[in-house]
């Protein structure tokens, strides 16, 4: 049995540890709440610039991001965070990716992966994959603008003819304690994966085009130029929304795991303070009988 020594220095470390997880869970709160308010900011802003592009189809129709495609890679881009100790966040959107019917379905000179986030990474080598591209560290305050030095480089290999579609596996967020993956059609843009992208159900979304398809809008300076820059604001907004709904499930799973950590450790604290006591109290308890032993002898 450990003595009384031992256990109050194990006592000591769990009651250190518990201050530590303590704090990782206030800040995951307070960054999940930033986050939060990011996240549905973002969404409400692509679901305004989505509806435009839903109810002037054939404005829009010349973009070549509205294109189908017969040949070229079918991307995936995999999101992920970069730390750890936010729950089963990564794992449920690696399994929702490996077992998706879009991958299993292509062969693998037919598919390419670029990761966002550490994890990602590490996960897709660990496959025996080498990514196509990888984007670690992103700056959590990334804003519109500083997005399009990233998302650029991923819109390169469309440009170029390279690819013929372009996923993306990302979580959708909904509160602090519900996130789910899923698999989204990035690139090309069409009516029936916009809902994918903002969250609300089909019928709604397509309701309220209908209702509105049969307005003129009119373009200032130039349609083409206005469609031009609707479409690169489109593409941009989205990946953007995809990483802030990557970056509310990753704190707000860290906050909940977090939680979780300081109850263990109030639960430790307790069993090791009892079994200290107990210790305490059969020592005592001998020291009287030995004491009471010698007072016949």
């Amino acid at each position: 049995m450990a003595s009384l020594l031992e256990i109050k220095n194990q006592i000591n470390g769990i009651k250190n540890t518990k201050k530590i997880t303590k704090a990782m869970q206030l800040v995951a709160a307070a960054k999940s709440r930033q986050f939060q308010t990011k996240a549905i900011s973002i969404r409400n802003f692509a679901f305004d610039l989505l509806y435009i592009l839903a109810n002037n189809p054939e404005d829009l129709s010349d973009s070549s991001f509205l294109k189908n495609r017969d040949q070229g890679q079918t991307i995936f881009i995999l999101y992920s965070s970069d730390k750890g100790l936010c729950g089963a966040l990564n794992q449920q959107l690696f399994r929702a990716f490996i077992q998706s019917k879009v991958w299993q379905e292509l062969k693998s000179d037919q598919r390419q992966v670029i990761t966002i986030g550490r994890k990602a990474t590490n996960f897709i080598k660990f496959q025996g994959i080498e990514p196509l591209q990888s984007f670690e560290n992103l700056d959590e305050k990334m804003n519109q603008y500083e997005a399009l030095n990233h998302i650029s480089k991923i819109v390169d290999y469309w440009n170029n003819s390279y690819a013929k579609k372009i996923y993306m596996v990302a979580p959708h967020y909904r509160n602090s304690f519900t996130f789910y993956p899923i698999i989204k059609q990035f690139l090309p843009l069409s009516d029936n994966i916009l809902q994918s992208h903002i969250g609300v159900h089909p019928e709604v979304f397509t309701k309220k085009i209908r209702n509105n398809r049969s307005r003129v809008t009119l373009y200032e300076p130039s349609e083409d130029l206005v469609a031009e820059r609707l479409i690169e604001d489109i593409i941009n907004v989205l990946f953007l929304q995809a990483f802030y709904d990557l970056k509310a499930s990753e704190y707000s799973s860290r906050m909940i795991a977090m939680q979780s950590a300081t109850d263990n450790a109030d639960k430790l604290i307790k069993g090791k303070s009892l079994l200290m006591n107990k210790i305490r109290q059969a020592a005592i308890t001998q020291e009287i009988s030995e004491i009471v032993g010698a007072s016949f002898i």
